[in-house]
């Protein structure tokens, strides 16, 4: 019995410390969230001629996927940002699947527009009509 009282007081120590040192840093990790910490705002497909607000130094990243149906891919370009003060692109890829994504960082007030455009790939055999769909996003960085 002795041993074990000796042995176990260290780790009630040691619980109460890090039960002590837990609670001194929640107010901060709180007070860190409420002082206005950057944002991503993820917008994908459906998100077609949507507006968004954003904050400065936010993340705006574009996800889009591409489509194949009837022996014809669907394939998106890489996003762009109408104006690169307001709006500027920090990553940018297309995928060999058609898809696309691309990362923006909201640099200054002001409003841009993320745009990028879906074109048909053509599989074998097959003949993709001459039809360009653009996909568009307003960004009102505030």
């Amino acid at each position: 019995m002795v041993g074990t009282k000796w042995s176990a007081a260290p780790w009630g120590t040691a619980l109460a410390l890090v039960a002590v040192m837990a609670a001194a840093a929640a107010p901060a990790a709180a007070h860190g969230q409420a002082s206005g910490r950057a944002q991503r705002i993820v917008l994908t497909n459906s998100d077609n001629g949507r507006s968004v607000t954003a904050t400065l130094g936010d993340d705006i990243e574009v996800r889009l996927t591409s489509s194949h149906e009837d022996g014809l891919t669907w394939s998106w370009s890489t996003p762009t940002s109408s104006d690169s003060t307001v709006l500027r692109r920090t990553t940018g890829a297309t995928a060999p699947s058609g898809g696309a994504s691309a990362v923006f960082q909201a640099e200054h007030d002001g409003t841009a527009t993320a745009t990028t455009q879906r074109r048909c790939r053509p599989d074998p055999g097959h003949v993709c009509p001459l039809v360009i769909t653009p996909w568009k996003v307003t960004v009102e960085v505030k």
